[in-house]
């Protein structure tokens, strides 16, 4: 590890612990050149997949696009910071974990109707309105029946 002082490429590790959390290792180290100490952390990489667009190219996933839309068609709701936030993290959690190294743009798109349903009705219409490309009012008449309809209790 190289110094951040002097960069010396030579350093000791002083301690080494379990971050707070448990989702890293922190480790005190200390340069043998100039004698200054700093902390590094040692974290879990996991990569997003690729997006594939419609058109074919990929991209990058990007989070800021994705908290974007959400933000978007939850525009003037009453919906917290928070509720969003943990949508975009659910969002990337089920990406994660798909095993997959990339994903089409369709995939994501249902996971954030998936995500504005549970949150927000209006939001949802707003959001599959563009999504979807309706093309005349009896597919926002089947979008909002679809949203009306009373929902299960789990378990039934």
């Amino acid at each position: 590890m190289k110094c951040p002082f002097c960069q010396h490429e030579d350093t000791q590790v002083l301690d080494t612990r379990v971050s707070e959390v448990g989702d890293a290792i922190r480790r005190r180290r200390r340069c043998v050149q100039c004698d200054k100490r700093f902390t590094t952390y040692e974290r879990v990489e996991l990569s997003m997949p690729i997006i594939v667009k419609k058109n074919g190219s990929r991209t990058e996933f990007e989070s800021s696009k994705l908290s974007g839309s959400l933000r978007l068609a939850l525009r003037k709701r009453p919906v917290p910071a928070a509720a969003i936030d943990a949508a975009v993290a659910s969002i990337e959690e089920k990406l994660l974990t798909s095993g997959r190294r990339e994903v089409d743009t369709g995939y994501v798109g249902e996971l954030v109707m998936q995500e504005l349903k549970r949150l927000d009705n209006i939001a949802y219409i707003r959001f599959a309105s563009v999504y979807k490309n309706f093309k005349d009012l009896s597919e926002f008449q089947e979008a909002i029946a679809e949203v009306g309809q009373p929902r299960k209790p789990a378990g039934e």
